[in-house]
């Protein structure tokens, strides 16, 4: 349970951020997750109003054990219908629900703190017509929490200066990590770059170097490079416009350049 403690909170919705491919887009609402004292179970309730001033809510019981579970102290409204739950953390900014009816996944509920501080809660299921879809939602931890509850069966809820000073601190860690694991992924990217133009040189050189040469090239010097009706290669010194009415080659092939470390670039 030490990888739910990013978690328990309560969370309000940023509304204009989500996106919405199934239901009705909410003008307002609360994430809250809490943990029972003494238990390995998490409380969920999640409130939200549409901008038809609809009210809807789903509280549920989860236990955090990675084992299937049935879904407990769920009110009579809830509005996710399933009969088991499965609830299982990767590390300390994701944790996963799988809903289960007749030992069927009908919901997946995703949960990730980001870099920003963000919870981001994505919803994959299915519609009552069977078809697949994916909502995602964002929110902002409530730092300032009341001294009373969101909801009237929340627990009431009290900010400690350990809790804000992990949370910034996550953060952090957080920003700082993505950055350098993009400044990574970028190296890797342009070794990859030289990499793939060193091999086209490379290739190109073997070409030249199986060619007919009639001179010793010199470095940094320009030539030209053609293919001769017996499919075999010639370099020269003439470029493909200088031969008058008829070239002797039966294609040209590129321009190249003799570098220093004696591999030829396609110019």
């Amino acid at each position: 349970m030490v990888q739910a403690y990013n978690f328990v909170a309560s969370w309000q919705l940023f509304p204009e951020k989500g996106i919405y491919n199934y239901g009705l887009r909410p003008k307002s609402g609360i994430y809250k997750i809490d943990r029972l004292p003494d238990t390995q179970q998490l409380a969920i309730y999640h409130n939200w109003v549409t901008f038809e001033n609809e009210s809807y809510a789903s509280n549920y019981t989860i236990h955090a054990d990675e084992a299937m579970n049935a879904i407990t102290n769920a009110d009579q409204n809830n509005a996710i219908r399933a009969d088991q739950v499965k609830a299982s953390f990767t590390n300390s900014i994701l944790f996963n629900i799988h809903f289960y009816k007749q030992q069927e996944v009908v919901l997946q509920v995703l949960h990730e703190i980001l870099p920003n501080g963000y919870l981001k809660v994505t919803q994959k299921g299915l519609t009552d017509l069977g078809v697949a879809f994916v909502n995602e939602e964002f929110y902002h931890k409530q730092m300032s929490v009341l001294p009373y509850s969101a909801s009237v069966s929340g627990a009431i809820i009290r900010p400690t200066k350990e809790g804000v000073i992990k949370h910034k601190a996550l953060t952090a860690m957080e920003e700082q990590t993505n950055m350098q694991l993009d400044q990574i992924r970028k190296q890797i990217e342009l070794l990859a770059m030289q990499a793939h133009e060193i091999q086209k040189r490379k290739e190109l050189s073997m070409n030249i170097y199986n060619a007919r040469l009639t001179f010793k090239p010199n470095i940094g010097q320009v030539y030209y490079l053609y293919e001769k009706h017996d499919d075999s290669f010639v370099l020269s010194m003439v470029a493909s416009n200088e031969w008058g009415k008829q070239m002797p080659y039966k294609n040209f092939i590129s321009s190249v350049k003799l570098l220093a470390d004696h591999t030829w670039k396609e110019l």
